[in-house]
This record gives structure tokens, C-alpha cells and sequence, in this order.
């Protein structure tokens, strides 16, 4: 596989908060990591059976399993048996939740899905179950000539313990899975995650109207390969613009798709001069190695990118094949909510100083007016013809411009003709629509 294609291309790289992103939103570590450990702990049983084979406390016996190998072997083969089957029932559940989740809403939820943690931990559950009676299994011996009989009680009352667990589990599964396809719930996980990136990324930024075009004489910095820019190591990009005492600008912020060759920043002199071949590639180099390119995006400094998915949500909903315009009022109140944060935070592009106060680099982001042409432009295409639909984008626009507190009151202006036009252009009731055009021309 090319490096271009790797996510992990560069160990120095990675954020804890990366890595735990990466990890949240797969099945696998989770389950595989039980699996061991209950392999472990059917070894670390089964050797404290041996150690209290003849010493076991009459009282602790009487609640330990009572039969013979035989009996044990049969128990530990239904239990590894029903164990697998439920796991499979349980994998295939997940699949289809996927696919609805995918098909009816939108194919970016799949990330929310993959990262709930009460279906990592039911299948770990599972797995671990079925591993755990595997390895108590080989070693039950029956009494014979050529061995003397052994049956872990202990181990085997574990197994019987962890089965009863796993059915609990599954009826528990069950009734979160239910839940978690309610359109509600998934639209109140993305919030969190966006309130979540906004707490990660927002403060200590520059005003979102800095001049970011490249000056005469700066140096271009290619992209190394094609795909998402996923995430910028701010520390290690300041470290490089110290080390060749320059000021590097990205123009591109997280989230955008970049393709190799094509320049996405740039780099000044903070002296003057001219570059030397040496200087331009060792500064590239230093860069890309700043820069986490992949083929997914998420929200580990991408801001759009869980506005988008509620936004996708929102237009599936208005769709002619779905057409369900509460749903999409219900988008649209948390996408005001998640813009009337920001527009408090009144955050810009990030700006990183040397220890002397000079601003060494500049990374661009998604702001508050870039977030609402993506919200208006994709309502108005779509949805002006649902009066529900209209008035909420309306109300959108008044709460974000309230938590604005006066300020961005040309973006708001410019965005309030948007929708008047959308609203001339539309099928609404002329009653509706007089009333939203007066709301646009006066405001908030």
C-alpha cells in the first residue's frame, strides 16, 4: 500500500486525541482486547483449580459446579456454541443497523455508529465468552488409565456466570439498538461531537477575515498526496517554522480534500532572501510531515465535518423519496445550536506565536460564515418549498445572529438575501412567504 494511502504514515504524527478517535470508531480493539484477556484469565482459573483441587472449602464447593468431566464437557460446548451464534446475531444486527443508517440518513453516520461504545462492548462480551469456554474446554480430562481426571469447578462456574451475563448483554443490546436507530439519537450523538470539536479547536484564534493569499516571493507547500487533510500537528508545524525561521500559512483547513502537487499553504521568510533547492525541500518535507492526509474525514479538528453530517440528514429528509420535513426542522435545531456556540466563541482562523510573540503559523479554519453558506446554500436549494422548513432556517439565522451579540452583521445581511430570493423563487403559500420575507428584511 502507498504511503499516500496510510493515515499513519508519520508516528510523529499523532495526537493522543487522534489515536483515541482512531480507536473509538473501530469494532476491533476492543473485542480483540478482551479476547486475550479472557484467555488469560481462563489459564490464571484453571491454575488456581490445580492449586485448590484438594483443598477446597466445603462451602465454597457447594456452590461450585458438581459434575463430572462429561457433564463439564457438555456444558462448556453449549456454552462455546450459543455464545458464537449469538455473537453472529449480534454482528449481523450491527451490519443491518449500518446499512439503514447509511441508506435512510446519510452514509456519514457510519462513524457514529462504529464508535458507540456499548456495541464494542457487547461484542467483547461475546468474543470473550466464547474464548474463554474454548480454553476452559481443553482442560477437562476425563479419569482414565493414562490420566487422572480433572474439572476446573471453578472455571466451569465462571463460564456458566459469564453465559448467563452474555444473555442479559443480548436482551440489553437489543433495546439500545432500537434506540440508537431513532433519528433523535443519532442527530443528538453528532451534536455532542460537534460541541466536542468546537471545545477542541476554538480559542486563542485570529480574527476570521486575516489575509491568507501568499505574498511575492513566498514558497509553495504542495500537497504530498491526495485525500482529506485530516489533522495538523500544530506543535511539530510551529517547531519546523522555528527551526527555518519562517512563517507558514496553511490556506487549506482541516477537512478540505487536497490533491498531491497542488499547493494548500505557504512559507515566508521572516528575514527576506531568496530559497536555496535545499531549503524549499527540507521545509516541504518538514510540513508534509505535519500533515495527516486520508481518504476519511473526521471530527478531530475538521469543525465542518459533524456539521455536515447533520446537514446531510436534514436534505436526505426533504428528499422526494424520504420527504420528511420534521426531521429536517429537527436538523436544523441542532445545527442553530451547534452555530450559536460558535458565533459566541467568535473564533477565527488559528494563529500559533514563537516565545518572542511573533506569529510563526497561521492555520486556516472552517468559520462562522463558512459554516452558514454551507447550511443556507444546501437548505434553500432544497427545502424552500416546506413552509416548516423555511421558517426554521429563518429562525436559524435570528438565534446564531443573537449569540453573535453584534458582530459578523454583513454575513448575517448577505445570507438574509439568500433567503429571500430562495423564498421569492418558492412554492410557498403567499401568506408564509410575505410573512418570512418581512422577517429576512428586518432581522433579528
Amino acid at each position: 500500500m502507498e504511503r499516500s494511502r496510510s493515515v499513519w504514515r508519520s508516528a510523529s504524527n499523532l495526537t493522543p486525541r487522534m489515536v483515541r478517535d482512531y480507536i473509538r470508531t473501530q469494532l476491533w480493539p476492543v473485542p480483540l482486547t478482551a479476547v486475550i484477556a479472557s484467555v488469560v484469565l481462563a489459564q490464571y482459573v484453571t491454575w488456581l483449580d490445580h492449586q485448590l483441587d484438594d483443598d477446597m472449602p466445603p462451602a465454597l464447593s457447594a456452590l461450585l459446579f458438581g459434575g463430572g468431566a462429561a457433564a463439564a464437557r457438555s456444558l462448556m460446548e453449549a456454552i462455546a456454541a450459543s455464545t458464537i451464534t449469538v455473537t453472529s446475531l449480534t454482528f449481523s444486527l450491527t451490519v443491518v443497523t449500518l446499512q439503514l443508517a447509511s441508506s435512510q440518513y446519510s452514509p456519514r453516520l457510519l462513524r457514529t455508529f462504529t464508535s458507540d461504545r456499548f456495541v464494542h462492548n457487547t461484542l467483547a462480551l461475546f468474543l470473550a465468552t466464547f474464548a474463554y469456554s474454548l480454553t476452559v474446554l481443553r482442560t477437562i480430562r476425563d479419569n482414565d488409565e493414562e490420566s487422572t481426571g480433572f474439572v476446573p469447578e471453578i472455571a466451569v462456574t465462571l463460564s456458566f456466570l459469564l453465559s448467563l451475563t452474555t444473555v442479559i448483554g443480548l436482551v440489553l443490546f437489543l433495546g439500545h439498538l432500537s434506540r440508537q436507530l431513532r433519528v433523535e439519537r443519532m442527530l443528538a450523538d453528532v451534536h455532542d461531537d460537534l460541541s466536542a470539536t468546537m471545545g477542541s479547536v476554538t480559542g486563542g484564534s485570529a480574527t476570521p477575515h486575516i489575509e491568507l493569499e501568499a505574498p511575492a516571493g513566498a514558497l509553495d507547500l504542495p500537497a504530498g498526496s491526495s485525500g482529506f487533510l485530516v489533522q495538523v500537528n500544530e506543535e511539530a508545524l510551529l517547531k519546523a517554522a522555528r527551526q527555518f525561521d519562517v512563517v507558514i500559512v496553511l490556506q487549506r483547513p482541516p477537512g478540505d480534500f487536497l490533491v498531491e502537487g497542488v499547493p494548500y499553504g505557504y512559507a515566508t521568510q521572516r528575514e527576506g532572501g531568496d530559497w536555496t533547492e535545499d531549503q524549499a525541500q527540507q521545509l516541504r518535507q518538514a510540513v508534509e510531515n505535519c500533515a495527516t492526509i486520508g481518504f476519511e474525514r473526521n471530527s478531530v479538528q475538521d469543525i465542518g465535518f459533524p456539521v455536515q453530517q447533520i446537514l446531510d440528514v436534514a436534505v436526505r429528509a426533504i428528499s422526494p423519496s424520504v420527504n420528511d420535513p420534521t426531521t429536517c426542522v429537527h436538523a436544523l435545531g441542532h445545527l442553530s445550536a451547534g452555530l450559536s456556540s460558535l458565533a459566541r466563541e467568535d473564533s477565527g482562523h488559528r494563529m500559533m506565536t514563537d516565545s518572542e510573540g511573533h506569529v510563526r503559523v497561521t492555520i486556516r479554519r472552517r468559520t462562522l460564515s463558512m459554516l452558514l453558506e454551507l447550511v443556507v446554500s444546501q437548505i434553500c436549494t432544497y427545502g424552500m418549498d416546506d413552509p416548516r422548513v423555511a421558517r426554521r432556517l429563518v429562525d436559524l439565522i435570528d438565534e446564531t445572529e443573537l449569540n453573535a451579540s453584534g458582530r459578523h452583521s454583513e454575513i448575517f445581511g448577505q445570507q438574509r438575501q439568500r433567503i429571500a430570493r430562495a423564498l421569492s423563487g418558492s412554492g410557498l403559500d403567499p401568506v408564509d412567504q410575505q410573512e418570512l420575507l418581512q422577517r429576512c428584511a428586518t432581522g433579528a
